[in-house]
């Protein structure tokens, strides 16, 4: 029975939602968006997925697979066609996805002010990961995902084999395809445990879907690959020096510290049961979440429907039941196409205000002389897309899987300052210039190094340069 109120909550939030973020220049606050946009239209142009780097003189042509390929690709092709402003609709499209299907399935369980509340509260969390990077264009699958497995244990069925697809297309846009299998394991275990009486034919099918969906999920150009990476990449210990993989602090107020407050006062008050399997899942993915902050999204998105059903039972929220009308659906229908192509139009109409500055050093990059542009650079870790994007050979970016542990501990002493690994450095790859924010504190010691002298400098980037490069 389709209901008035899970057709209009769903299409007002994801209308919201995507205005906002096609007008949010923090979109574009990360230094990747520049690579992965770079790799894209290298792709494009080789008619091939990249399986070596073709990007950074330390690693030149070493082995490195593109795993978000396909994200990569609808960047590349959304910026070709349409620029900056195409990116920015590209992404606000798959947030407001990503936000009408939350809406749409907690809408199964709660009345309007309960499912909007947490709705507020979920988005609220991802507003710090709103991001144009391959993890945003996944969300709305892992949404899918996760509530196909959830309505699946609620019919106490086994999972659709229409979430199959969802897999594969996953694995090939984003290595966090992998919570996928962890929420699998979950439900299945739960439904071993919880309906003792079929036992057999729980493990019969949901077994049988899950070789199915781990098949699916190698149907990527890696191959068996592409289910070690993920892996590979968590286990890094070089990620330590990443901003986004450090710890979640609360310091400062932050919407995911209010998420935790109101789910502990619910829970102490109206007294929520659980299956053990689901408070295992849930703690995890709660440690996951304050291990590394770039999993606080995971967890905004999956625990709101993973406790939904108890939740909704213990504060008596339940939906209403008022029918909709054909000619609702129409109204509801033609506003929305109203409101997509009225924002899409004037988005595309104005030049796009990118923020992200501080890793956009536009100006000292123009600053710098043709000749010296072709040598060897050391360069700010938060630089390195965009040298990528502009063409210049980095000496490292965030790709952490390309230059593995050894090398992302060396660069760390080698900005910390440490002198000799410093000059080191600068020997051994035979730099000609260097880049980095004004803060850092490898700018003080530049200023005083014998043989270098500041070229350019603005309250984003420094560069200084060899008084005579050596030949290279």
């Amino acid at each position: 029975m389709l209901e008035q109120r899970r057709l209009l909550v769903p299409a007002l939030v994801a209308l919201v939602t995507f205005a906002a973020v096609a007008f949010t220049p923090a979109l574009f606050n990360d230094g990747d968006t520049y690579w992965h946009i770079a790799a894209g239209l290298r792709m494009l142009a080789d008619r091939a997925v990249l399986v070596r780097d073709p990007f950074s003189y330390t690693f030149a042509n070493a082995p490195w697979n593109a795993h978000e390929w396909l994200s990569e690709i609808l960047m590349a092709g959304a910026w070709r066609v349409f620029g900056w402003g195409g990116v920015a609709l590209l992404f606000a499209t798959t947030a407001a996805l990503t936000a009408g299907l939350l809406a749409w399935h907690l809408g199964r369980w709660y009345a309007t002010f309960a499912q909007l509340l947490i709705l507020i509260l979920c988005l609220a969390c991802m507003t710090g990961s709103l991001l144009a990077r391959p993890h945003l264009l996944a969300l709305p699958l892992l949404e899918i995902w996760t509530a196909g497995l959830v309505l699946a244990r609620a019919e106490h069925r086994a999972p659709s084999w229409l979430l199959l697809p969802v897999m594969t297309l996953w694995a090939n846009m984003h290595g966090g395809f992998m919570f996928g299998f962890l929420l699998l394991i979950y439900a299945g275990l739960e439904a071993l445990v919880e309906e003792p009486d079929r036992r057999k034919e729980n493990l019969g099918k949901w077994g049988l879907f899950a070789l199915a969906a781990l098949v699916a999920a190698t149907l990527t150009p890696q191959f068996l690959d592409g289910l070690i990476f993920p892996f590979r990449l968590a286990t890094m210990t070089g990620l330590a020096h990443i901003g986004e993989w450090a710890p979640t602090s609360f310091a400062t107020p932050h919407p995911f510290e209010f998420l935790i407050l109101a789910a502990f006062y619910v829970f102490l008050s109206r007294g929520v049961r659980l299956p053990v399997g689901r408070v295992l899942i849930c703690l995890l993915l709660l440690q996951l979440a304050l291990q590394h902050m770039r999993h606080q999204i995971v967890f905004a998105l999956v625990v709101p429907l993973l406790l939904a059903e108890p939740l909704s039972r213990a504060v008596e929220s339940k939906p209403e039941a008022v029918r909709t009308s054909y000619n609702l659906k129409l109204i509801l229908a033609c506003a929305t196409a109203a409101v997509v192509i009225g924002v899409s139009a004037i988005r595309l109409s104005f030049p796009f205000p990118r923020g992200g500055q501080v890793l956009t050093p536009e100006a000292a990059l123009n600053s710098l002389p043709q000749k010296l542009a072709g040598t060897h650079v050391l360069n700010e870790y938060g630089f390195g897309g965009y040298l990528i994007f502009r063409g210049v050979r980095p000496f490292i970016d965030s790709r952490a899987e390309l230059y593995g542990d050894a090398f992302l501990t060396d660069y760390a002493r080698i900005v910390a300052p440490d002198a000799k690994a410093l000059n080191s450095a600068i020997e051994k790859y035979h730099v000609g210039w260097t880049i980095f924010r004004p803060d850092s504190p490898v700018v003080a010691v530049l200023d005083l190094m014998p043989g270098w002298h500041r070229l350019y400098a603005d309250d984003i980037a420094v560069v200084h340069i060899r008084d005579a490069n050596p030949k290279r």
